[in-house]
C-alpha cells in the first residue's frame, strides 16, 4: 500500500525571555513528539517525519532532521536551555527551506511556530522573503500555525508572516499548558482529517 507522508516542522523560540516557560516549553516539545508517535500507530497508512529545530542569537539546534517518527525520543533536559535574543525570521527561513527540499509533490506539511517574542536579531532572512515563501507553500497545500505569549499581537504577527492559523496563550504554567494541550488536539484532528481525506478550512486550525 502506499503510505501517506506527513512531515511535521517544529519550530520553538530558545531565546532568554522563553526562562520564565521553560520547563513548561521543554515538556510541551516532548509531549508534541509523543503525540506524533501515538498518530503514526493510529494511522499506519501515515509515515509521520519530523523535523524540530530550537532557536536563539547565534545557534539553530536541529534536535530533529526529517527522522521517522518512529525513531524519535523525548528530548533531554539539557537539550533546551533558553538564552539570547530572537533571530525569528531566520530561523523561519532555514526551517522551511530544510523541509521544503526534503518534500515530495502530493506530500503533507504541517509547520508550528512557536514564540515569546517578536522578531530582533535575524542576518540572512527578512520578513519579505518569509511571507512570499509561505504564500507559495500554502498553495501547494502546506499548512502553517504561529503560536505566540499574550504580550504579542499574534493576530497582526500572522498576517504579516501570510499564516492564517493563530493562537494565543498567556506565558505562565497554566497558560503554557494549556496551549500545549489545545495544540496538540489539534494536531490529532488534523491527522484524523488527513485520514478522512477531508479538509481543515483555513483559518480554522485551532476552532
Amino acid at each position: 500500500m502506499l503510505k501517506m507522508r506527513v512531515h511535521n516542522l517544529i519550530i520553538v523560540d530558545e531565546s532568554g525571555s522563553m526562562t520564565v516557560i521553560h520547563r513548561q516549553a521543554f515538556t510541551g516539545m516532548n509531549e508534541t513528539l509523543q503525540t506524533i508517535r501515538q498518530m503514526q500507530e493510529k494511522y499506519p497508512e501515515q509515515e509521520q517525519y519530523v523535523t524540530l529545530l530550537t532557536f536563539s542569537t547565534g545557534h539553530t539546534t536541529w534536535h530533529y532532521d526529517n527522522a521517522p517518527a518512529a525513531q524519535t525520543s523525548n528530548l533531554a533536559p539539557e537539550a533546551y536551555r533558553p538564552s539570547g535574543s530572537t533571530p525569528l525570521y531566520d530561523a523561519i527561513g532555514m526551517g522551511i527551506s530544510k523541509v521544503n527540499a526534503q518534500v515530495r509533490d502530493g506530500e503533507h506539511v504541517l509547520v508550528t511556530i512557536i514564540t515569546d517574542g517578536e522578531e530582533n536579531s535575524s542576518v540572512e532572512w527578512t520578513l519579505k522573503m518569509v511571507h512570499n515563501m509561505i504564500e507559495k507553500l500554502k498553495k501547494e497545500g502546506w499548512t502553517f500555525t504561529l503560536i505566540g505569549t499574550d504580550n504579542l499581537d499574534i493576530k497582526a504577527m500572522a498576517h504579516s508572516f501570510a499564516i492564517d492559523n493563530h493562537l494565543q496563550f498567556h506565558q505562565d504554567d497554566k497558560g503554557t499548558n494549556a496551549m500545549f494541550a489545545k495544540e496538540r488536539i489539534c494536531r490529532s484532528n488534523y491527522y484524523e482529517c488527513l485520514a478522512a481525506e477531508e479538509n481543515i478550512p483555513e483559518g480554522k486550525f485551532f476552532d
